[in-house]
C-alpha cells in the first residue's frame, strides 16, 4: 500500500473545544472518537454528527491522560493512577483499577486487542488483560531518579505493528525495547539530548522521550521530544525526533528542529514506512513529516493548538489530532 503524498495534507474539520485534550482514541474507519481530557472526563465523540458535542461517558479524579481502544472496550488513565475499562456496547464502566502509584502518562492497546499498556511516573509498565482488567506482567528498566538526582517520569510507550515488541521512553532519554510476550529486554536506545536539566538556577528539570514508534518492519524506532532548553521553565527548545536502529541502539536519523518548538507528543508511521509524521507544540502546535531512510524533513504545517495526541487511519489518510482548546481532523491523498 502506498501512503498518500504529505504534500497533499489538509485542514478538513476544526472544532473548538472547552477543555484540553490529552488523548484519543478511535477505530479504524469509525465515525466515533473517545476523548481523555482535563476535566477529568472522558468523552465520546460522533464526527458525522451535524453538530459536533462530545457526550460524557464517565469521570476518573485527575486529568485523563491515556485511552485505549480494545475491540469494544475503552480503557483509561490518568494522573488519578487509576485505568477504568469502559464496554461501549453496552455503554457502562466494567471495573476500575488503582494501577499505579503516580501519575499515568499513556495507555495503549495491543494490535490484536488483547492486551492494554500503561506507563506512570512510578517507572514501571504494566500489561493488562484488555478484556478482565487483570494485571499479567510488570516491566522494569527504568531508574526513579535522574543521574542528577532528580525525580525521572515514565512517559512513553508503543508496540510494533505485529505486536511482538513493546517500546518504554522516560525522562532522561533512555528507551526501552522489550519483548512482549516474556519481557525480555531486548536491547535499548539513548536519546539524551531530549533531557534538560539546570541544578544552579532552578533545581529543575525538563523534556523527556515523549512519543515512541516502530516502523512497520520492526526494525527501527522513532522517538519524539525537545531539544535542549535554555531556560527550562518553558518549552522553548526545538521539536526533535530521533530513529534508532533498536538491535544495535545506534542512531540512524535526526531531526533537530528548524521551525517549531515544543514536545513531540506523538508519533507514527505510513504504513509503506516511506514517511514519519510527528504532533506536539509549545503555545503553538505542529504536523512535521519525515522521510527518515533519507534524512529529509518533507513538510512542516503549524496547527492551530498545542497538539497531546493524534489518531490515525490505517491508510496514513486522515489524522485527527487532539490538543488545547481544539480539535482538527486532515486529510491526505
Amino acid at each position: 500500500m502506498n501512503a498518500p503524498n504529505p504534500d497533499t495534507l489538509k485542514l478538513a474539520k476544526d472544532f473548538s473545544r472547552p477543555v484540553i485534550t490529552f488523548a484519543i482514541a478511535r477505530a479504524d474507519g469509525s465515525e466515533t472518537a473517545y476523548l481523555g481530557c482535563s476535566d477529568f472526563k472522558v468523552y465520546a465523540a460522533d464526527f458525522a454528527a451535524a453538530r459536533f458535542e462530545p457526550k460524557e461517558l464517565y469521570a476518573h479524579e485527575s486529568y485523563v491522560t491515556g485511552v485505549a481502544l480494545a475491540g469494544t472496550t475503552l480503557v483509561s488513565g490518568g494522573y488519578d493512577g487509576k485505568l477504568t475499562w469502559y464496554d461501549t456496547a453496552e455503554k457502562k464502566v466494567i471495573c476500575t483499577q488503582d494501577a499505579h502509584a503516580k501519575w499515568i502518562r499513556k495507555v495503549i492497546a495491543s494490535p490484536d486487542g488483547t492486551t492494554v499498556a500503561s506507563v506512570a511516573d512510578d517507572m514501571v509498565c504494566k500489561l493488562w488483560d484488555a478484556k478482565t482488567g487483570q494485571l499479567t506482567r510488570e516491566l522494569k528498566g527504568h531508574k526513579e531518579k535522574t543521574p542528577n538526582e532528580f525525580t525521572s517520569m515514565l512517559y512513553a510507550v508503543a508496540y510494533s505493528a505485529d505486536g511482538k515488541l513493546l517500546a518504554t521512553g522516560d525522562k532522561v532519554g533512555h528507551v526501552v525495547v522489550w519483548d512482549a510476550q516474556t519481557g525480555k529486554q531486548l536491547g535499548t536506545c539513548e536519546a539524551p539530548v531530549m533531557y534538560t536539566w539546570d541544578k544552579v538556577q532552578r533545581l529543575h528539570s525538563i523534556g523527556g522521550v515523549r512519543s515512541l514508534a516502530f516502523s512497520p518492519d520492526g526494525k527501527s524506532l522513532a522517538a519524539g521530544g525537545m531539544g535542549k532548553v535554555g531556560n527550562i521553565d518553558h518549552l522553548e527548545g526545538k521539536a526533535r525526533v530521533e530513529v534508532f536502529d533498536w538491535k544495535t541502539g545506534k542512531q540512524t536519523a535526526e531531526f533537530p528542529g528548524d521551525k517549531f518548538s515544543g514536545l513531540v507528543n506523538r508519533l507514527a508511521w505510513a504504513p509503506d514506512g516511506s514517511w514519519l509524521v510527528g504532533a506536539g507544540g509549545a503555545g503553538e502546535g505542529f504536523l512535521c513529516f519525515f522521510d527518515a531512510a533519507n534524512k529529509k524533513t518533507l513538510r512542516q504545517e503549524k496547527v492551530a493548538m498545542h497538539v497531546h495526541d493524534f489518531a490515525i487511519t490505517a491508510a496514513a489518510d486522515q489524522i485527527t489530532c487532539v490538543g488545547h482548546n481544539r480539535i482538527t481532523v486532515h486529510r491526505l491523498g
